[in-house]
């Protein structure tokens, strides 16, 4: 382990300025300072174009819009340690030049979470029910489980899309179970959903550290609070993401998990938009590397026809 005095003087570590972002960074904050005592942490939030942005955000460059401004601070040496979400940084393309991933913390849950103020689990909601959300991927499985609930557009943080419920711009919503426990709202969910009734967006509950490459002190001191599984489970669904080339757009689903045994497989899933199609795969990585295995769960599903619906998406 790299001692703390190998560490710069102060990180300055970089994200979005949503609360849940803040809470997020507020973790990091405490794992390294267990990991290195005495080092001191500030936080430089920035205000992303996928934050300010309330429309599709096919408009403004997708997924990238959460993430351009965390690197451009990053790049231009403002800060030296950025934390995202996984399911926010694009996998369809590489990280920013000169840029690396330095850990990925330990998984939070996975599943989502439906918001409902009446206690109401997913099945009793009625019909004509209006669900929040802007999610691709939720739409198409809702479409297909529930085809009786309509889906209203929704954007915005946690926090917003919770004041927007109470406002009465929607019935109930669907939310990541991570995100409202990070900002301490887990008071809010009426029903946790399996990964069976809604499978999540690959990277859910993940937390990544990015530096710059040549930053190789840092890099090795913040290594340090990576979670071996998470950073396997990771590269599995980042490389099945980056082979299929899913947009924003794309209703692409999926998670890696390592079991007990320390085996790893990936189960993902493509959906048209209306979710009246459904790609399914799923394997055991056996003696593949996790990136190997992404490849291929990608390749099965680009061979049951992956490609013709993404490419018939607009984006």
């Amino acid at each position: 382990m790299v001692s703390p005095m190998s560490l710069p003087e102060l990180v300055r570590i970089v994200s979005r300025d949503s609360p849940m972002a803040l809470a997020q960074v507020e973790r990091v904050r405490v794992e390294l300072t267990a990991l290195h005592p005495g080092v001191r942490t500030e936080v430089v939030p920035v205000r992303t174009t996928g934050d300010k942005w309330m429309g599709d955000l096919s408009a403004v460059e997708g997924k990238g819009a959460f993430t351009k401004e965390v690197d451009a601070a990053l790049l231009a040496g403002q800060a030296d340690l950025a934390v995202h979400c996984v399911k926010d940084v694009p996998a369809d393309r590489p990280l920013p030049a000169g840029t690396v991933f330095a850990a990925f913390l330990k998984r939070d849950d996975i599943r989502d979470a439906l918001v409902d103020p009446a206690g109401r689990t997913l099945d009793e909601l009625p019909a004509g029910t209006r669900i929040g959300t802007s999610s691709v991927r939720r739409v198409a499985q809702l479409a297909a489980s529930h085809p009786h609930l309509e889906c209203v557009p929704f954007r915005g943080n946690a926090n917003r899309r919770l004041a927007k419920l109470a406002a009465g711009e929607a019935d109930a919503l669907l939310l990541a179970v991570a995100g409202l426990e990070r900002i301490g709202r887990e008071d809010v969910i009426s029903e946790v959903l399996s990964t069976e009734a809604m499978m999540p967006p690959i990277g859910a509950g993940v937390l990544a550290l990015q530096c710059r490459e040549g930053d190789a002190e840092l890099i090795d001191a913040v290594s340090g609070l990576g979670d071996p599984a998470t950073h396997r489970e990771t590269t599995a669904e980042r490389m099945f993401l980056h082979v299929l080339q899913g947009h924003c757009n794309s209703p692409v689903a999926g998670f890696a998990r390592v079991d007990r045994g320390g085996e790893l497989s990936l189960r993902a899933c493509v959906f048209t938009p209306d979710g009246k199609v459904r790609l399914n795969a799923h394997e055991w990585a056996g003696r593949l590397d996790a990136a190997t295995l992404g490849t291929s769960v990608a390749v099965a599903l680009l061979r049951q026809g992956a490609r013709e619906i993404i490419d018939g998406i607009p984006h």
